[in-house]
């Protein structure tokens, strides 16, 4: 299987690079600033290539996925809470309307399989699980365009297209970016078990609230669930909106609390608003019905909470005492 992963070296993307390869598959990686996988599984398999896609445009396009004659398109390219409303728009929406189209006009179609975002649901019920029926109402600009892009997949599905939707809850494990709440305070205990040990104290962490209920998935499986999209028998998925998470909502205090545990580091976190209700432009409650995704394609999470945070720790503390050099870490 020869597979074109859009957006390659995120944090999804590369994990969708690396279980695909391990898979067996051959991967063309494609980002902005293509990179060697610097713990490839596969070595070989993942062959990274520059390509601009928000400055490309069209053709370029067209011409990426020509020369790639792939089997499989994982679109994992797109721009969450770092970007305006809109460069969302522009990436998230009106790009994959350019990618559904050049995809729909190849002589040989390879299968789509977009990644959409749990904030597109919105808000929901506190205690319920949204299946993939449950209404689209997003509250913020990266939920609003992943709808849009959604919606342009379906379309192109039901004109011909194979493509499927994952609508991924919130990722965690290795390598989660610092611009996200857990990867935030992952960094935050590394870099304050360096600065204890040396005798300094910790500095504290301080939330406005973190009473928010969150499905968290391991990004391994949802790369796991990316190849089980790729592999399904045709037709299976097609058109279809697949949830893939958890299953579980906890209070993000919970996640957060046993970080600080699981580091050992003796980090205080306050609340400033600790029962602050939910703001207008915030879900407070985010839970998804995963049996579809049981269903269709035979996946099921492997990770749970604990094993995903402990190995995003390991994985910044060896990143750590590599950039310290063999004497620090001694």
């Amino acid at each position: 299987m020869n597979v074109l992963v859009l957006g390659g070296t995120g944090f999804l993307g590369l994990h969708v690079c690396r279980t695909l390869a391990e898979a067996g598959a051959s991967v063309l990686q494609v980002s902005r600033t293509a990179r060697s996988d610097p713990a490839p599984a596969q070595p070989g398999r993942i062959t990274p290539m520059d390509h601009d896609l928000a400055g490309g445009g069209r053709p370029a396009l067209a011409r990426l996925l020509a020369d790639a004659d792939a089997d499989v398109v994982v679109n994992a390219y797109g721009m969450a809470w770092s970007g305006t409303p809109a460069q969302m728009s522009e990436a998230n929406a009106r790009w994959v309307g350019d990618l559904v189209d050049v995809m729909t006009a190849l002589p040989r179609r390879p299968r789509l399989v977009q990644i959409g975002t749990v904030h597109e649901y919105g808000a929901m019920p506190v205690g319920t699980a949204a299946a993939e029926e449950h209404p689209a109402r997003p509250v913020t600009a990266y939920g609003r365009t992943k709808l849009l892009g959604t919606r342009t997949v379906l379309r192109a599905a039901a004109d011909g297209l194979d493509a499927t939707v994952l609508r991924i809850t919130n990722a965690c494990g290795p390598g989660a970016p610092r611009a996200s709440l857990l990867g935030s305070v992952a960094h935050h205990l590394v870099d304050a078990a360096e600065r204890h040990a040396d005798g300094e104290p910790p500095e504290p962490l301080v939330f406005p609230s973190l009473s928010a209920g969150r499905d968290f998935v391991d990004v391994r499986d949802a790369a796991e669930a990316a190849l089980a999209a790729a592999r399904a028998p045709h037709g299976v998925a097609t058109g279809r909106v697949v949830n893939i998470g958890g299953g579980r909502a906890a209070p993000v205090r919970e996640a957060v609390a046993r970080l600080v545990a699981l580091s050992a580091v003796p980090v205080p976190v306050s609340e400033d608003e600790p029962g602050a209700a939910a703001g207008p432009t915030r879900a407070e409650w985010q839970q998804v019905d995963i049996s579809l995704a049981a269903g269709l394609l035979g996946w099921r999470p492997r990770r749970d909470l604990d094993t995903s945070l402990n190995d995003q720790l390991t994985e910044l503390r060896r990143d750590a005492g590599q950039r310290e050099g063999p004497d620090r870490c001694v």
